[in-house]
């Protein structure tokens, strides 16, 4: 039996009635026992074949299962069983069969079809396949590349379909929950002009008016302020963003994310909002209940107990400021450290009382390499005590640093002694180092905090310039508002820590979830006079703000009302909800670190009628 041709007839009589060769009557996770007796249709790939003491077995697989179909000599054609045994991995083939209980003894608890099997009365196969390049199976292959070029077949593994159902369920309840709560889903486009946020912008060539280009969105961030200037005070949007930057694990040049705009709100409101979504989410999706409401740490907190803006909440290990217990000790390091205005902190690990020296010295080039000038420490394996620095201490200031430190027997006291900002970032690293080398973080654990009150601006001194912490249009807090206008006639130095604009807080919030930041938000400035004002600092003239974005600020001069938002990155938070590293991983065609989509070979070249039409000359490198 050849497979049908589009001119062949699609479909075949048999003693059961005219079954549709391209139609199934089932999918290949659905038939159970109470079907034994029942005839149907079945399409699918072919997983696995076998053919065992001249009985053809089958097992066929689509996105919801896998059943198994036996040939039987006596039951169908010479033509067919040659037909079925010709079969390989991955051909497409359509079955007619009897559903039949299986034998005793051979019944498949491992499957939710393996109580039964289907008999085959016709078989015909709609296409063949090629050796793929790699077995079709749980495991991923090594090879990511290979993977990425050949990601149709990639998408067929298991895991992989069980990701993108994810997917789709965390976007169904994202949207059941915002419109519970009266939001509208509103699209934004996504050719509009150039604005500045922080990345490069894609750029498209307009044809019809030469020598102009339009931008791909990095966010719709100035649109949905301008849906809250038009009076829709609660806006939402899985939203597709594009950002020509370097790409990590948690990057991609385009991902989604989940954007929520509202008016006359403040930041609890949001959170509230934000909270309430992900609770019905993660119970909907997974049947976990997320504790709310969120921690909530200020971006000055975490930093002095974390050491970074995203802390994991799953594990304790705060930094212990040891300046005062450290001082009170001969230690020369220490105490001119902190009479040049530095700190001393240290970290403590349970459980790290028996460290090697190896150990020690790959944790201090670790230090080393994050900036500090050394690393100091203090093992207690049992009743010992094991340090270099402790001739420098008595019993006593020993005693008295180990207890403020919580270090008890069998414990290990890291210690880092530099600048505050120093010290705080290289101990919030070895933290995080610490935790995944012990495995000190619960994987079942989804641990939140939101982290709020950023600084405004941040100087580069490379560039001498002025740069917005987070985002351009975030609104300072009101009693900080004053700062401004001070900044503009200090004496003071922009690298001195006491300059007004370095005061500056924003009413800026991110969301972190297990150590990786999943959302970011802020109340926006609202008056057009403001935003010029913080423009200004950034070095963007008034005039040149006009220009690459006067619609919004045009927008501002016409009854804005007090707004407010945050992104949620839906690649992130569905890579965290499945347990993966990477967000390429819960993309269906995702981008390499490169940029580059190696199974259709973009970004590629244009004809030349194209890039006539549109007016470009390509200049050589």
């Amino acid at each position: 039996m050849n497979p049908p041709s589009s001119s062949s007839v699609k479909s075949r009589q048999t003693k059961e009635g005219t079954f549709s060769l391209w139609k199934r009557t089932h999918n290949l996770g659905e038939l159970r026992p109470e079907n034994i007796g029942q005839a149907v249709r079945l399409n699918g790939w072919v997983n696995q074949y076998r053919n065992l003491g001249g009985l053809l077995f089958l097992d066929l697989r689509d996105r919801y299962g896998i059943t198994q179909v036996v040939l039987n000599p006596a039951r169908v054609s010479p033509e067919i069983f040659e037909k079925a045994s010709s079969a390989r991995h991955e051909f497409v083939v359509a079955v007619i069969g009897e559903v039949i209980a299986r034998p005793d003894g051979t019944r498949n608890k491992n499957i939710r079809t393996g109580e039964i099997e289907v008999v085959a009365e016709d078989f015909t196969i709609l296409n063949e396949c090629p050796t793929p390049p790699f077995e079709i199976t749980d495991e991923a292959p090594s090879n990511e590349n290979l993977r990425l070029e050949y990601r149709y077949l990639d998408l067929r593994r298991r895991p992989m379909q069980e990701i993108m159902r994810i997917r789709h369920e965390i976007a169904l309840a994202v949207r059941e929950s915002f419109s519970g709560m009266g939001f509208y889903e509103i699209e934004t486009p996504l050719l509009m002009r150039s604005t500045p946020e922080g990345a490069r912008d894609y750029v498209v060539p307009s044809r019809v008016h030469r020598g102009k280009f339009y931008a791909l969105p990095q966010s719709p961030q100035l649109l949905k302020q301008i849906l809250m200037v038009s009076g829709f005070d609660k806006y939402f949007q899985l939203a597709r963003c594009l950002r020509d930057e370097d790409l990590r694990s948690d990057r991609q040049p385009e991902h989604t994310q989940i954007d929520i705009e509202m008016s006359f709100v403040t930041p609890d409101d949001i959170f509230s909002c934000v909270e309430r979504m992900l609770k019905y989410v993660f119970e909907k999706v997974q049947g976990v209940d997320v504790e709310t409401p969120f921690q909530r740490f200020t971006y000055a907190d975490v930093m002095s107990r974390y050491g970074v803006d995203k802390p994991d909440m799953r594990y304790a290990m705060e930094i212990i400021d040891l300046t005062e217990k450290a001082g009170a000790g001969e230690f020369g390091v220490f105490n001119q450290n902190i009479a040049n205005g530095g700190v001393v902190k240290g970290i403590t690990l349970s459980g790290g009382g028996n460290y090697t020296r190896r150990q020690l010295d790959e944790l201090t080039e670790f230090a080393k390499s994050q900036g500090a000038g050394g690393m100091a420490y203090i093992l207690r394996p049992g009743e010992e005590f094991r340090s270099p620095i402790l001739k420098f201490f008595s019993d006593e200031q020993r005693d008295d640093m180990l207890e403020f430190a919580d270090c008890k027997q069998d414990d290990l006291l890291v210690i880092v002694s530099d600048s505050k900002e120093i010290v705080e970032k290289v101990l919030g690293q070895l933290r995080i180092k610490l935790a995944k080398e012990h495995n000190l973080a619960d994987k079942k654990k989804f641990a939140f905090v939101w982290v709020t009150q950023f600084p405004l601006f941040d100087y580069d001194e490379e560039t001498d310039s002025w740069d917005a912490m987070h985002n351009i249009v975030s609104h300072p807090l009101e009693d900080n508002l004053s700062l401004l206008d001070e900044g503009e006639n200090t004496d003071l130095a922009p690298t001195d820590p006491e300059h007004p604009w370095r005061r500056i807080l924003a009413n800026q919030y991110d969301l972190v979830l297990n150590g990786n930041e999943i959302a970011s938000g802020g109340i926006r400035i609202n008056k057009r006079e403001l935003q010029e004002k913080v423009l200004n600092i950034l070095g963007i003239s008034t005039e040149r703000a006009d220009r690459m974005f006067g619609f919004l600020l045009r927008a501002l001069e016409y009854g804005a009302p007090p707004h407010g938002g945050v992104a949620l990155g839906l690649d992130r938070l569905v890579a965290i909800m499945c347990g993966v590293d990477s967000i390429r991983e819960v993309i269906a065609f995702p981008k390499t670190a490169s940029a580059s989509a190696l199974m259709e070979g973009a970004p590629s070249e244009l004809d030349q009628e194209q890039l006539d039409e549109l007016g470009i000359v390509i200049k050589g490198s």
